[in-house]
């Protein structure tokens, strides 16, 4: 349900184009809400049939032309009503935990190298962020729109600051397994494996 709200959020935020809006989906939303382009053109249909956006007239031939869409009152008032409204967080179905479940009961052959390579990826996402943060709100930058378009920038921050964390607590435990497959027998002695949920 939350996807016709994000396009929504975006073209409140400036009136674009199918193309441009996929472009900052991309780059914007897509850190935090991800969709392809088929379904963002296919959703910009659905709200217009809705009469919660409407196509811009456009100055020339409309063949090839590109439609620029903006919310109408009916859409800021649905916007506006999901904001208000509740949802319960989603429970987390992350394949990697996943694979640290299973390795308790197969081996840990090969799960070294995949979690260093999700501690590169977070690595490379922070940084992302952080070089995000720096750029789009220096000091002084503190309208309310500003505040809290910076407050979902810190909710991705943590998040990324989370996953290092438990990607170098993970990294210690699995290679200090000796007696699992992919372990390192020159490590610490291997843990009970017990009480995990």
């Amino acid at each position: 349900m939350s996807l016709p709200h994000a396009i929504l959020t975006a073209l409140l935020e400036k009136p674009s184009s199918g193309l441009e809006l996929t472009r900052r989906f991309d780059r914007s939303i897509g850190y935090f809400w991800s969709a392809t382009h088929q379904q963002i053109y296919r959703e910009l249909g659905r709200l217009e049939e809705a009469g919660y956006i409407r196509a811009l007239p456009g100055d020339g031939p409309v063949r090839g032309q590109r439609k620029a869409y903006e919310v109408l009152p009916a859409g800021s008032g649905e916007l506006a009503r999901w904001v208000g409204g509740s949802q319960d967080p989603k429970a987390i179905r992350d394949p990697l935990l996943l694979r640290v479940r299973a390795a308790a009961v197969v081996g840990t052959d090969g799960l070294l190298a995949e979690l260093r390579r999700h501690l590169e990826l977070h690595r490379r996402q922070l940084a992302l962020y952080e070089a995000i943060e720096e750029r789009d709100f220096p000091p002084g930058r503190d309208s309310d729109e500003d505040r809290l378009r910076r407050l979902v920038l810190h909710g991705g921050i943590g998040l990324e600051t989370f996953w290092l964390r438990w990607l170098e607590e993970a990294l210690e435990e699995v290679g200090g397994m000796a007696d699992l497959p992919g372990g390192d027998p020159d490590a610490a002695g291997p843990a009970d494996g017990a009480g995990a949920p």
